[in-house]
């Protein structure tokens, strides 16, 4: 997969931006998804998509959830699979792959979340990302997903999503619920962002 509109300085790819910390590697999960584990709305086979060093799959494993991590940077992955063990928690699944098409998965999933994927995407590659988790979540399953929001100011990192593009990338087939603005944390400081959840229907 080349990647998307990533515009953070410095980076040629999301692999390259992994031979250091990337700004939003915090080394726990972003604390809108930790919420949600605190609430019960993660359950059954769960999905973290974009997983990076693989923090959400985590905490899914560690909450005694079936997990699988996806992400396009090895290196990421290689760290993933490393802190799984670390953890005691070797079951959890890590692969590098690309989020645009997951049915090399070969899996079907409960819960997906979305730490920072959604918003990399141009337009275009949005539906089809929209489409690919779609195709990996079971009906009625969960997609909780967390991206920077038009309220956040400055032109550094990914696109900023407007509450309309929400509606818009999940007008058929599923039902957008809450909506709420949240904090995406960064290594330095934070950035204003939104938190949605969307039910896959039929």
């Amino acid at each position: 997969m080349n990647d998307p509109e990533f515009t953070l300085p410095g980076f040629t790819s999301f692999d390259h931006a992994y031979a250091t910390t990337p700004p939003w590697e915090i080394g726990r999960p972003q604390p809108a998804l930790r919420e949600l584990f605190t609430t019960g709305a993660v359950q059954g086979r769960v999905l973290d998509v974009g997983c990076g060093t693989g923090e959400v799959a985590l905490l899914a494993a560690s909450h005694g959830l079936q997990a699988t991590g996806v992400d396009s940077s090895r290196r990421a992955i290689a760290i993933a699979r490393q802190r799984a063990n670390e953890r005691g928690l070797g079951g959890t699944r890590f692969e590098v792959g690309d989020a645009l098409d997951l049915s090399f998965l070969d899996a079907s999933f409960d819960t997906v979340l979305d730490s920072g994927v959604f918003h990399v995407f141009n337009d275009a590659d949005r539906s089809r990302y929209v489409a690919s988790i779609r195709d990996v979540l079971t009906p009625g399953g969960v997609y909780h997903l967390v991206v920077f929001s038009d309220a956040q100011p400055g032109r550094w990192g990914p696109r900023r999503i407007r509450r309309d593009e929400l509606d818009a990338a999940f007008a058929r087939g599923w039902q957008l619920g809450a909506v709420e603005p949240c904090t995406f944390e960064l290594t330095e400081g934070s950035a204003m962002a939104w938190r949605a959840t969307v039910v896959r229907l039929g």
